[in-house]
C-alpha cells in the first residue's frame, strides 16, 4: 500500500492506494497546532505501507506532516514540489507560486485521458487547469469555492443567512436559502459551461475533468460531458512516486 497525502487549506486528506485501487480516504483538519506524528499514527493504526508521497499547499503543515509519515512508514516521504520530476512541461508557465495540487491533477488526467485536458478541482477554491494537445500546461483559473463565495455574501448582506449547500430542486429557489443555493451551484456550473467553450475556441475539443469536494453537487447541473474522477490528486500522486521509485 501506499499513503497518498494531499495537504489543503481546509484538511489534511490521507488515501491509501493498492495500485490503482483506493482502499481508503481518511481526513484531519488543516491545523498547525495539531500534534501531526501522534494524529496520523491514531489515525494510520495498524496500516502498513511501502512508502508516502504528498503535495501541499500549506507551506506550514509540510514538515510535520512528512515527518509523522516518515516515523509510521520508515521511510522518506517524497514531497513532490518545483523539483519534483512529474513529466508534466511547465515551460510555458511561472511557476513561482504554482500549487503544486494542479500539477498533480493533470499529472494523473494525462495518465488516463488524451489532451488536450480540461481539469476543474473544486475545492477550497476552484482551480481550472489545462494542457494542451502537445502536451503543455497551458494555466487556467483559481476561482472562490463554493463554501467561500456563499460565506461572503453571508457575511456582507445582513439578510442573507448561512446555508449548507445540497443537491437543488428546479431551476429556481422559492425562499433566499433556496435562491441563494441555486445562484452558487447554477452559478458554478454556467461558470465551467462558458469557460469550457471559450477554451474549444482556443484548443480545439477537449476533455473536461472534475474531481474535488463540491464536483458531485454541480456535475448534475452541467449540460456538457465530463468526467467525474473522485480520488485525482490521489492517483496523480501515484503516478509521480511511480516515476521517482523505478
Amino acid at each position: 500500500m501506499l499513503f497518498t497525502v494531499d495537504i489543503g487549506n481546509t484538511t489534511v486528506a490521507i488515501a491509501g492506494l493498492e495500485g490503482e485501487r483506493v482502499a481508503f480516504v481518511k481526513k484531519l483538519p488543516s491545523d498547525p497546532g495539531l500534534n501531526w506524528p501522534a494524529a496520523l499514527r491514531q489515525l494510520l493504526e495498524g496500516v502498513e505501507a511501502q512508502g508516502a508521497v504528498l503535495s501541499s499547499v500549506v507551506p506550514a503543515l509540510t514538515r510535520p506532516v512528512g515527518e509523522g509519515l516518515k516515523a509510521i512508514t520508515g521511510k522518506p516521504v517524497l514531497v513532490v514540489d518545483k523539483t519534483t520530476p512529474t513529466g508534466l512541461d511547465l515551460s510555458g508557465y511561472d511557476t513561482a507560486n504554482l500549487g503544486m495540487d494542479r500539477v498533480v491533477d493533470c499529472v494523473a488526467a494525462l495518465a488516463r485521458y488524451t489532451p488536450p485536458v480540461a481539469v476543474f478541482d473544486m475545492g477550497t477554491a476552484t482551480t481550472l487547469s489545462v494542457v494542451d494537445r502537445g502536451g503543455l500546461f497551458r494555466g487556467g483559473m483559481i476561482l472562490p469555492g463554493l463554501a467561500l463565495s456563499l460565506e461572503a455574501l453571508s457575511a456582507r448582506a445582513a439578510q442573507l443567512p448561512p446555508i449548507t449547500l445540497s443537491t437543488p430542486e428546479g431551476l429556481l429557489g422559492s425562499d433566499t436559502v433556496s435562491c441563494m443555493k441555486h445562484g452558487a451551484l447554477y452559478g458554478a456550473a454556467g461558470a465551467i459551461e462558458g469557460i469550457v467553450r471559450r477554451l474549444e475556441e482556443e484548443l480545439g475539443p477537449l476533455t473536461v475533468v472534475l474531481t474535488g469536494g463540491n464536483s458531485t453537487l454541480v456535475r448534475p447541473l452541467l449540460s456538457i460531458s465530463t468526467a467525474w474522477e473522485p480520488h485525482l490528486t490521489f492517483l496523480g500522486l501515484a503516478e509521480i512516486w511511480k516515476q521517482n521509485n523505478r
